[in-house]
């Protein structure tokens, strides 16, 4: 398994924080415009769970999540919190074929290498029955950096990840974009796109 050993670090330190920052009674608007779109009973890959939460969300709409996270504190969460079968894996790991209906990467992608990030797109691709869902959340900008927390970023505009996806096979339906205050204590830009494999 591979990943950036800070940003996995600064996960492990935090994951408590995390998982108090972004807890909620309900799913939040993307969630569950995300939902709606699936088909009845689908097997959804969450990609970087976290604590879980959507997992959880997915299961009580009737879906079945494949959670998974590179950050072993935060597996042990999913799973104490939720039981959700949350187990251990990094972008690097997606080997699946047509084996999912959606996919749910909120604001985990972002981490990837620059370089990488076209070959886990494709690999999502692939993991995606014809047709399938794929949800991606995204900070809006240029370049890489690290934030107070030594988490890596690579940012994208939006015509860039844009264009990404158009060249990894999706097909993008829905469109947000707005701005949020992260764990760091930063209000950042950010891009949410629903498409289709």
């Amino acid at each position: 398994m591979t990943g950036d050993a800070r940003t996995l670090a600064a996960y492990e330190a935090h994951v408590g924080d995390y998982a108090d920052r972004f807890a909620s009674a309900e799913p939040g608007v993307h969630l569950k415009a995300f939902i709606a779109a699936l088909p009845p009973a689908a097997h959804v890959l969450d990609l970087g769970c976290g604590p879980g939460t959507a997992s959880a969300f997915l299961r009580a709409a009737g879906h079945r999540p494949d959670p998974v996270d590179a950050t072993p504190a935060m597996v042990a969460l999913a799973n104490a919190r939720h039981a959700l079968g949350a187990r251990l894996g990094s972008f690097d790991d997606i080997e699946a074929e047509a084996a999912y209906d959606g996919v749910w990467a909120n604001f985990s992608l972002l981490h990837a290498p620059r370089e990488r990030f076209p070959l886990h797109l494709a690999a999502l691709h692939r993991a995606l029955k014809p047709r399938g869902l794929f949800h991606i959340g995204m900070k809006l900008g240029a370049g890489e950096a690290r934030d107070a927390l030594d988490r890596f970023y690579c940012y994208y505009s939006r015509e860039e990840l844009l264009a990404l996806l158009a060249a990894a096979g999706f097909s993008p339906q829905k469109i947000w974009e707005g701005r949020e205050r992260g764990l760091a204590g930063t209000e950042d830009p950010f891009i949410v796109v629903q498409s289709h494999a």
